[in-house]
């Protein structure tokens, strides 16, 4: 077992936490009120979140912000997304950045609108010194997307005579992964009720521990997340080895 697992064995803590923000849209109807306000309550719900990340000194959050799939939806509110995900942009980046958060972006972002990649390259750049809670927004992001993009980049290094294919190991495809820098999650939320991980960092999910709350994700609270939290230190993880190993690993 590599050292780094079991320093993950012996931590009650997730360093990472991964989560999927469902429920906006439902949680709009429910109270007959337009998607719209929905989806404006889950970006005050993000913010709760952030805070207690960065407050619990938990080093990476990466939430699913709009996925490769989400283009599907109706045109309008596809549109009121883009305009909500630039006025949060523009309106969060100097309060993140003063928290000393990092914001880091996954995903094809060559689709969104010329001022929308603009705004995302500027947070990144105005972020990018910071060393506390490292905030990752995946935005028009998809597992297969980045497992291929990640095949692309690996086979353009073989071509080129840069490596071998007996050179090829985990971890080279997981430096073309997207943010192969970050720890893999070890706490994966599904708000909304949906117990499943719709394309979201396949590769990376490996041995992340699961939780779905049926919570819609603008009432997903700091309470929730102390919850989910505590629900994750009664985990064994095994990464593969039987309990009684694990016992004598972490004695």
């Amino acid at each position: 077992m590599r050292v780094e697992e079991v320093d993950l064995l012996n931590s009650k803590k997730p360093r990472h936490i991964a989560i999927i923000m469902d429920g906006n849209g439902r949680w709009a109807v429910a109270r007959r009120l337009p998607r719209a306000l929905g989806h404006q309550a889950g970006v005050k719900a993000v913010r709760k979140i952030v805070e207690y990340c960065a407050k619990e000194n938990i080093e990476v959050l990466t939430l699913f912000a709009f996925s490769s799939e989400n283009w599907r939806r109706p045109k309008d509110e596809v549109s009121l997304l883009m305009k909500l995900f630039l006025t949060t942009l523009q309106s969060e980046i100097n309060r993140l950045d003063r928290n000393n958060v990092r914001v880091h972006f996954i995903g094809d972002r060559s689709a969104f609108p010329e001022k929308l990649q603009q705004k995302i390259v500027e947070g990144e750049n105005k972020t990018r010194q910071n060393n506390g809670l490292n905030l990752v927004i995946a935005a028009n992001y998809g597992g297969h997307w980045d497992i291929q993009q990640a095949m692309k980049s690996v086979a353009e290094s073989v071509l080129s005579g840069e490596m071998q294919v007996s050179d090829i190991s985990e971890e080279v495809i997981r430096s073309r992964l997207s943010i192969p820098s970050l720890p893999d999650p070890d706490l994966f939320i599904r708000t909304g009720g949906e117990k499943r991980i719709s394309n979201f960092l396949l590769w990376q999910l490996a041995y992340t521990e699961f939780y779905f709350t049926d919570e819609l994700w603008p009432d997903f609270s700091q309470t929730s997340l102390k919850n989910a939290i505590e629900d994750f230190a009664t985990r064994q993880r095994r990464f593969g080895h039987t309990g009684e190993q694990i016992k004598k690993l972490t004695h």
